[in-house]
């Protein structure tokens, strides 16, 4: 049964006071409202799927916001209806984009068919990751073509957008040294593309020199699958070459489709994803059970105290469910 307060049929209709309030339902900590969020997700999933999810990652100070403006406007004139949604795990009193989001993309913020959602502020990253994957279903059910999901974190929380998307972009900056700008080898093999933000003026020629040596740090890697990561450069704050990163993501698209590999990337996400959550729920229940309470204590001082293996603690707490 639907939720009362939530008109599911406004919602697909694109309907913007519709779509907030399932998503704040979505993000409420109260249990009775998560298991309304599921029902009216579980109703509304044969209406979803039908975007492309982006995720979109980098350095601070690399102008994703005014990325994510460019390109948000771009696909607008595409005749695209576009989401910007957050994985933000730190509060606002951390400096998170939490408040920031509407101001830093005011001019897409206000257009008609855009919708920009901060993350839930102060949550654990894998619950707002959760979050985040959900309101990214109301979203498709509200009709969204793209989803743009921006990480504001760093670390953890582009392996948790990564794992939620169909393409992955990382923005970079020219960059005089040859050195690799502190990107991870870990976030390289995520990346089905590097854009090399900021190429306008007199970083022009530091932005190619870029992109060649992130170029040929790519053909160290290997990538086992259809598409070869591809070093875009671009001018967010000039609207220069956006188009073609657009290209480049429809192309990726084309391609992952031909080779059957787009839907089999989503079906593997839920299922890890749905392992994630087996694992996080056994954890509660464990700690909620006043017999593991009691013994907890007692088996970790065994194990520290060395009087008995981690092995046959861990099964002991185990076995108690």
């Amino acid at each position: 049964m639907p939720n009362p307060n939530i008109d599911l049929n406004l919602l697909r209709q694109g309907n913007r006071r519709a779509l907030a309030k399932a998503i704040t339902l979505v993000e409420s900590k109260l249990d009775n409202h998560r298991q309304q969020a599921q029902q009216v997700l579980e109703d509304l999933l044969p209406f979803t799927g039908n975007s492309i999810r982006i995720g979109i990652s980098g350095i601070p100070g690399v102008g994703k916001s005014t990325f994510i403006e460019a390109f948000g406007k771009h696909l607008i004139k595409q005749g695209k209806k576009v989401a910007v949604l957050a994985v933000d795990p730190s509060s606002p009193i951390r400096g998170g984009s939490i408040l920031g989001d509407k101001t830093r993309m005011e001019e897409l913020s206000r257009e008609e068919n855009a919708f920009i959602r901060p993350s839930p502020s102060e949550g654990s990253l894998g619950g707002v990751a959760q979050k985040t994957r959900e309101t990214m279903l109301l979203c498709e059910a509200a009709g969204y073509d793209v989803i743009l999901v921006e990480t504001v974190g760093v670390g953890q929380s582009e392996y948790e957008v990564a794992a939620m998307v169909d393409f992955f972009l990382v923005l970079m900056i020219p960059n005089a040294g040859d050195e690799l700008q502190g990107i991870k080898r870990g976030i390289m093999e995520l990346a089905d593309a590097l854009v090399i933000n900021k190429a306008d003026g007199e970083s022009i020629n530091l932005a190619k020199r870029t992109r060649q040596h992130y170029q040929n740090a790519f053909h160290l890697i290997k990538h086992g699958s259809f598409w070869t990561p591809k070093v875009e450069t671009c001018s967010a704050l000039e609207n220069q070459r956006i188009a073609e990163i657009w290209a480049m993501v429809l192309e990726y698209q084309r391609l992952a489709l031909e080779n059957k590999a787009f839907f089999e990337k989503r079906a593997r996400q839920n299922s890890e994803w749905m392992k994630k959550l087996i694992h996080e729920m056994l954890e509660i229940r464990l700690r909620q059970s006043p017999e593991v309470k009691h013994k907890l204590p007692l088996l970790q001082r065994a194990v520290v105290e060395n009087t008995t293996t981690p092995y046959n603690a861990a099964k002991q707490i185990v076995d108690l469910l």
